[in-house]
């Protein structure tokens, strides 16, 4: 175990260290690599279709080279996905090799995570060592956020592999000073907006930064070439933000989540600020939450740490926290060029700018954004450690790392303490074997020779094994809906890790209303306009979804949807895309998701709705979903006009209309 962390490591080169490949180093990196990719397909299938929001749009962009490059959510193109498409591209081209199956949607997400392993144990690993590489790549993977969104369908796990990457780069580029390795940098966040738009921003501060204080060349030359970084990401972004803006609104397909048909609407408003100040026309509490609290949760500085984060990612932030500024400490008077000094910044800076933006967000925010935050826990855990451990001979090192291992214990003891049915013993485990780290650290004595190993393998379970359980718990329970978690439920409400804190909107039952089935009033669960309509579909049966939920038709739905189905542009049209996205996926048909996301964009019109009608291009419209028509009001309308047109049938508890009769 010592082996790990005293092996030699510094070689210099150009006046950069080059860590010493060891004989143990190929085959750990490759148990790491494999073991997260073997366990996080382990029990893959039960997710069924994740996020069938996008699950749909990747059967649509399977079907339609078009919809593929809008990231339309249907294959007739009717409206996108209220994000760019990159991140379905990867699962389209999957499906469209694989066919149209739960696997072929997740496997490409679960070969992002091993990816996103193997380049932070790359990245750590050629300034600070194998050791700290490896360990920075386990805490990765064994983060519970990470085994959640790395086994789902959501765009947080290609966003973590380009935002890592864009940090490998940047690294590069401090070694070497050259601009082609900022070129890199700048092409990795382009395309990591063109993954989640504005939310990659929040590693460039960071990056240029780091490189400001630490690149290798003059000043006036960094400066330029953090311009050319500028370029290359305005580039890699703006041509697809370019295509969709010039491209005639009337021959593609309206963007998701704007109300005037606009991508850079949805960038700076539903996407951008809204997210920042709570202002977020169309979403699901119009006029947002200005000022925090609702139903996105309390924002604060402890808001990564409450009952909805803590357990994604909290487990080890003060460990990161602690062991950062040490090795910043301990690296003294080193040159400003420092690569190690210069991770440690990068990462740093990458850690304190996402969590402080989660924390004071008042708009909408859920528990697995936190993804974003489990690169830097896990490299600055990885970097510190070493560079601690390394430095043990001086008490006050052996002071730090013993405080931080209580620091991860206590954070330990209340995270697994909110679940008390939860493997209760192991908080037990967790400060008995702290304090026997505790302890080893503190004696000189303990910290050499064979007994060092005792001491490390100490710290390390006391630290790993909560997350580890949580993750392991992530891993064996089935994950569906808009709003997941990780981990066992811990009794959060809706917007804070989940309906109730649970792990989706279809597992073990978060989701569900109060008793008695109806929304309190001004309850978050009070929808726009008055409706009653629960998240998940609460409010009907026969699985016909709803705002945050999937539909799950039954074999006699998917055969009237079916019949005739070459005849029409939409075998059927239901309010929001989540109502819509499981008839389109049992039939592998277009179904028009009338809203977007949540019902309430205005498309389509309902004279445009009218036309396709009596053009004979829908079969069916499908009652429900949605949250009751939406801010503009245009769901709503199209809604009473079928109601008022044509006959309501009934099928397995699902109402709907023949608007070909």
């Amino acid at each position: 175990m010592t082996t790990l962390l005293t092996a030699p490591e510094d070689h210099v080169h150009d006046g950069a260290p080059r860590p010493v490949r060891t004989r143990w180093e190929p085959w750990a990196a490759a148990a790491l690599i494999l073991g997260t990719a073997v366990a996080y397909l382990v029990n893959l299938s039960s997710n069924g279709w994740a996020n069938s929001f996008y699950s749909a749009a990747v059967q649509a962009g399977s079907q339609s080279w078009e919809a593929f490059f809008f990231g339309s959510s249907d294959a007739a193109n009717s409206i996108t996905v209220d994000k760019p498409p990159m991140s379905l591209w990867l699962m389209e081209l999957s499906v469209r090799v694989f066919g149209l199956n739960s696997w072929a949607i997740l496997v490409p997400q679960v070969l992002l995570g091993a990816a996103s392993v193997t380049l932070l144990w790359r990245t750590v690993r050629r300034q600070w060592g194998p050791a700290a590489g490896l360990l920075a790549g386990l805490v990765l993977a064994l983060t519970p956020v990470a085994a959640l969104m790395f086994r789902f369908n959501n765009p947080d796990a290609l966003l973590v592999l380009l935002m890592i990457a864009a940090v490998w780069a940047m690294m590069r580029a401090v070694e070497t000073g050259r601009t082609r390795w900022l070129v890199v940098v700048g092409t990795m966040v382009g395309l990591g907006f063109l993954t989640k738009q504005l939310q990659v921003m929040l590693v460039v501060p960071p990056l240029a930064l780091t490189y400001l204080l630490a690149g290798p060349v003059s000043l006036r030359r960094r400066i330029l070439q953090l311009c050319a970084a500028l370029g290359a990401m305005i580039v890699s972004a703006g041509w697809w933000i370019a295509v969709v803006e010039l491209w005639p609104a009337s021959s593609r397909p309206w963007i998701g989540g704007s109300q005037n048909n606009s991508i850079l609407e949805l960038t700076l408003g539903y996407n951008g600020l809204g997210r920042l100040n709570g202002e977020e026309t169309g979403s699901v509490t119009p006029g947002g939450g200005g000022g925090g609290g609702g139903m996105w949760g309390e924002t604060g500085i402890l808001r990564m740490f409450d009952a909805s984060q803590g357990g994604q990612i909290a487990w080890l932030v003060p460990a990161a926290l602690i062991l950062g500024i040490a090795a910043i400490v301990l690296r003294g008077r080193a040159p400003r060029t420092d690569q190690r000094r210069a991770a440690l910044i990068v990462w740093g800076l990458w850690l304190l700018v996402t969590g402080l933006t989660f924390s004071f967000m008042a708009g909408i925010f859920h528990s697995y954004y936190t993804v974003a935050l489990a690169p830097a826990v896990a490299a600055l855990v990885g970097m510190g450690s070493v560079a601690l451990w390394r430095a043990r001979e001086r008490l006050v090192a052996r002071i730090v790392l013993a405080a931080t291992v209580v620091a991860t214990v206590v954070t330990s003891w209340i995270l697994l303490s909110r679940s008390a049915s939860f493997v209760p013993w192991l908080k037990v485990v967790v400060v008995l074997v702290g304090v026997l780290a505790v302890v080893g650290l503190l004696v000189p004595r303990l910290t050499r020779g064979r007994l060092a190993a005792v001491t490390v393998l100490a710290a390390v379970i006391a630290g790993l094994a909560g997350p580890t359980a949580y993750a392991a718990n992530t891993i064996a329970t089935p994950h569906q809906g808009s709003i997941v978690t990780a981990g066992p439920n811990t009794g959060g409400g809706f917007g804070r890790g989940g309906m109730d804190g649970g792990r989706g909107m279809r597992d073990g039952g978060a989701g569900r209303m109060p008793a008695g089935g109806q929304a309190p009033t001004g309850a978050p669960g009070q929808l726009p306009g008055g409706a009653a309509q629960m998240p998940g579909g609460a409010d009907g049966g026969g699985g016909m979804g709803g705002l945050l939920d999937g539909s799950t038709p039954s074999a006699e739905m998917v055969a009237l949807l079916e019949e005739n189905s070459d005849s029409y542009t939409w075998v059927a049209a239901a309010i929001g895309s989540n109502a819509a996205s499981g008839y389109q996926l049992a039939t592998e048909d277009p179904v028009m998701p009338i809203g977007g996301f949540n019902g309430s964009d205005p498309s389509p019109t309902l004279a445009e709705f009218q036309q396709y009608v009596a053009d004979g291009e829908i079969h069916w419209f499908i009652a429900g979903g949605g949250m009751g028509g939406g801010a503009s009001g245009t769901s709503a309308e199209i809604s009473e006009w079928v109601t008022a047109t044509f006959t309501a049938q009934t099928v397995d508890g699902v109402t709907l209309y023949d608007l070909t009769a």
